[in-house]
């Protein structure tokens, strides 16, 4: 029930980023184009996200367990450290050279983008290295 309830979850996000326009980089990159023809529909979408998020996250911290029982594990982060910040950088330098961010590539997979699919390749790639690189850390 658990993976079914995560495809759901997912599907939903990925229709919802295609009818917003969120998979289509050329949408991003005119939201980060502060200097030529900006669009601000992005901020919109964002905004909206943040809202959806604020009371989600308010009625998940009252909870200790998930909709279908299974202990709920929020963030427990509370400080700003060094692997926050470049972490946001290098999502946020990938995000606007790219005009794709994992959730937005992933819904536009389905399009068969040659661009796309080698964004995907190559953030694939990025996070096993950085999960090598975890566990080589780890055993050190």
């Amino acid at each position: 029930m658990q993976i079914f309830m995560a495809l759901l979850a997912g599907l939903i996000f990925g229709i919802g980023l295609i009818i917003s326009g969120m998979a289509n980089p050329a949408k991003v990159i005119g939201f980060l184009d502060l200097g030529g023809k900006w669009d601000p529909s992005l901020a919109f979408v964002m905004g909206g996200a943040i809202c959806v998020g604020l009371i989600a996250f308010s009625a998940a911290a009252r909870r200790s367990k998930t909709l279908l029982g299974e202990p709920l594990r929020l963030p427990q982060a509370k400080q700003i450290d060094k692997r926050l910040v470049f972490g946001g950088l290098a999502f946020g330098v990938g995000w606007g050279l790219a005009g794709y961010c994992p959730g937005p590539a992933l819904a536009s997979l389905v399009i068969g983008n040659s661009k796309t699919i080698i964004f995907v390749t190559a953030m694939v790639l990025g996070m096993a290295i950085f999960e090598l690189l975890e566990r080589y850390k780890g055993k050190s």
